[in-house]
C-alpha cells in the first residue's frame, strides 16, 4: 500500500501539474486565515492569479516570527471545532510556535511517514521501536502513527532509561530504532554494557536517525557500532513533524514529497533563488493540508537540491543532507563556522568518540573557541601520544575553519549528556 510507485515515480510534468492544482486549493484554503486573506487582498492573489508555480513568487515570505506573531491560534484556516491535535515549540524565549491538525492532516501525515518507512524497507513484519520524546514533540506521535498506518508492532518507549530500552530491544525482538543520532550512539554503549552482541543478541535491521544535524561521518560511527544501515529523516513541526523528507535505500540524498510541499532554495541575505545544486535556505510551501497551511515558509535549514536523478527511480527532489541552520551559525573572528564542520574533522579520528562540546569564550577581550572532545573508551596515556594527536586535531581544525581552537581530550563520559538533542555550542561570549 505505502510503495505509492504513481506518486513517487511520477514524471516530473505531472507532479508539477498536481502541484499547482494543490497550490490553487491550498489559496482559496487559506483565504479564510486572517493573516493570509489580508495579504492576499494587499497583493491581489488569488487562485485566479496563480497560473503557474513561478507565480508562487507573488506571495511574501513567512517566517517563524509570523507564528509568533500571531499566537496562538492566527494562523488558523478552519474553525477550532475542526481542529483535533496542536503541536508547538518549547517556546524558550517569547511565545511558542503552534501548529495545528485537523484529522484528514493527521491522516496524510501518517501516511507520509509510513511511505517514508517503507522506501528503507520496513514492512508490517516488523518492530518499530520508538525511542524519541513524546508530546509536544512531533517525533515521538509522527514516527507512532506512522509505524501504525503501515502495520508494524510499534515500541513507544519514549526517550531515556537506556537499560529498559536495550532489555525491550531484546525482549521484543526489535528491529527498527527511531531516535537522535547522539541517543543511539548512547544506545549502542549500553547494549555493550549490559553484556549483549547486538548481531548475534538482537534482530536490528534498520536505524531511523534525525532531529540534530550530523555529519556523514558520525553516521558511518552510528552504522559500525550497531552493525546496520542508519537512515537520514528531516521534518519540521511548522509543516507537520517527521516525514517531510527521507533518504531512500541509496543514501544519496532525502527525497522531499513534493506531492505535499513546494521547495525553494534562497540566499538568505539576498532572498533570491539559488541555483540547483548550490547550498542556501531551504523554503517550503504547504500543499496538502487543512487547519493551517503555510506559504513559503523560511525554515533556516540550509541545503541544496541534488541535481541528476536518484537510481531508486523516484523523481521527488532529493536536497542534501542539512549543513545546519542559518541561525545555528557561529560567527568568530568574521569567519562564519557550523557545528557540523566540526564533527566531520573529529569523527575522522577513530582515537576519539562522539561525544564534544564547542565553546566560545571572551579571554582577554578576544573571542577564543575551545574544543573539548571524549577520547574512546580504549585510547589511554599507555598507548596513545594525546599531545601528538591533539595537534594533529588542531590542524585540521584550523585547516578547515580557517581560526585555531584550543583543543582539550577528556576522558570518556566527562562531557554531559543529554537524553533529548545533544548540546553541542555554549556561547559564554560578553559582545553577543
Amino acid at each position: 500500500m505505502y510503495l505509492q510507485k504513481e506518486l513517487e515515480t511520477m514524471p516530473r510534468a505531472e507532479l508539477q501539474k498536481l502541484q499547482l492544482e494543490r497550490l490553487k486549493k491550498t489559496i482559496d484554503q487559506a483565504q479564510n486565515c486572517p493573516f493570509y486573506a489580508k495579504i492576499f487582498k494587499e497583493k491581489g492573489i488569488s487562485s485566479e492569479t496563480i497560473n503557474s508555480l513561478d507565480d508562487l513568487k507573488k506571495i511574501p515570505f513567512t517566517t517563524k516570527a509570523d507564528l509568533r506573531d500571531n499566537y496562538p491560534f492566527g494562523l488558523a484556516s478552519v474553525p477550532l471545532s475542526e481542529v483535533v491535535r496542536l503541536h508547538s515549540s518549547s517556546g524558550t524565549t517569547g511565545n511558542p510556535t503552534v501548529v495545528l491538525h485537523t484529522q484528514k492532516d493527521l491522516d496524510e501525515w501518517a501516511n507520509a511517514v509510513a511511505r517514508c518507512l517503507y522506501m528503507v524497507g520496513l514492512r508490517n513484519t516488523d518492530v518499530f521501536q520508538n525511542s524519541s520524546g513524546y508530546g509536544m514533540f512531533t517525533g515521538g506521535l509522527g514516527f507512532q502513527y506512522g509505524a501504525e498506518r503501515l502495520g508494524a508492532l510499534t515500541v513507544p518507549a519514549a526517550a531515556g532509561n537506556s537499560k529498559r530500552q536495550v532489555k525491550f530491544i531484546v525482549d521484543f525482538g526489535t528491529t527498527a530504532i527511531h531516535a537522535i543520532p547522539s541517543y543511539v550512539t548512547r544506545l549502542a554503549e549500553v547494549i555493550k554494557e549490559e553484556g549483549y552482541d547486538i548481531q548475534k543478541d538482537t534482530k536490528l535491521t534498520t536505524l531511523i536517525i534525525g532531529a540534530e544535524p550530523h555529519s556523514e561521518e558520525q553516521r558511518k560511527r552510528i552504522e559500525e557500532s550497531m552493525h546496520v544501515k542508519a537512515y537520514n529523516s528531516f521534518g519540521m513541526s511548522e509543516m507537520c513533524g517527521p516525514g517531510v523528507a527521507f533518504e531512500c535505500k541509496e543514501q544519496n540524498g532525502l527525497h522531499i514529497w513534493e506531492d505535499y510541499y513546494i521547495v525553494e532554495i534562497i540566499n538568505p541575505d539576498t532572498l533570491e533563488p539559488m541555483p540547483e545544486g548550490e547550498i542556501g535556505e531551504l523554503v517550503l510551501t504547504t500543499i496538502n493540508r487543512e487547519a493551517m497551511p503555510l506559504f513559503r515558509y523560511r525554515t533556516r535549514d540550509l541545503t541544496r537540491i541534488l541535481p541528476g536523478e536518484c537510481p531508486c527511480g523516484r523523481t521527488h527532489y532529493r536536497i542534501d543532507r542539512l549543513k545546519g541552520r542559518s541561525d545555528d551559525m557561529i560567527i568568530l573572528k568574521g569567519v562564519n563556522i557550523f557545528p557540523v564542520q566540526i564533527e566531520t574533522i573529529l569523527m575522522q579520528f577513530k582515537e576519539l568518540g562522539s561525544q564534544y562540546l564547542i565553546t566560545m569564550e571572551t579571554i582577554n577581550n578576544n573571542d577564543e573557541m575551545k574544543v573539548e572532545v571524549e577520547l574512546d573508551e580504549l585510547t589511554t596515556d599507555n598507548y596513545i601520544d594525546l599531545d601528538r594527536l591533539r595537534k594533529e586535531i588542531t590542524r585540521q581544525l584550523k585547516d578547515e575553519l580557517l581560526i585555531t581552537p584550543k583543543v582539550v581530550l577528556v576522558k570518556k563520559g566527562s562531557l554531559p549528556q543529554s537524553e533529548g538533542k545533544a548540546v553541542r555550542v555554549h556561547d559564554l561570549r560578553h559582545n553577543i
